[in-house]
């Protein structure tokens, strides 16, 4: 099913308004807009897997707990974009469960989000962040390219509608 926005709803932002903007941490009163965001995003492409399910019905859980961390965009208590970051192992995260609602997508908020994410894993002193994807979505893809993700060998992995595996080193 393709996502069909509702234009009548559409927030205009203006340089002024993209002040406002905050990346914060999870929490939990977040939770519902963090899955809605991420099920109408994939649904608008592919489908919806279990492993989907999982990790956006128990984020504190599936994420955070592991060492990981789940960032939120937020602007004037609305949550319009959310990205995480997924510990792989001590020295790798993947970037993972990005997206941004459809009534703010071309504002650059993709661009915030990738940005805190690369600062986050430096912090985290990682020395590489990893992401699977689909090559269908020309756009994400060049965002990722955009910051430095170069594509690399594909691996097995646990989404089946991934085609590609890309990587920036830190």
């Amino acid at each position: 099913m393709k996502f069909k926005p509702n234009f009548s709803s559409m927030k205009i932002f203006t340089d002024y308004d993209k002040k406002n903007f905050r990346i914060v941490d999870f929490l939990p009163e977040y939770g519902l807009a963090v899955k809605q965001l991420n099920l109408d995003w994939i649904e608008a492409f592919f489908w919806v897997e279990p492993i989907d399910f999982k990790v956006l019905s128990n984020p504190k859980e599936e994420i955070i707990d592991k060492g990981g961390f789940v960032f939120c965009l937020i602007y004037q208590n609305e949550v319009l974009g959310t990205a995480s970051l997924l510990k792989k192992t001590e020295n790798v995260f993947e970037l993972t469960k990005m997206a941004v609602s459809p009534t703010a997508q071309g504002m650059g908020l993709g661009n915030l989000l990738m940005e805190h994410c690369i600062a986050a894993a430096k912090k985290q002193n990682m020395d590489k962040l990893i992401l699977f994807s689909n090559t269908k979505l020309t756009a994400a893809i060049s965002l990722y390219r955009k910051f430095g993700f170069v594509e690399v060998a594909l691996e097995p992995v646990i989404y089946t509608r991934s085609d590609i595996k890309m990587e920036k080193t830190l």
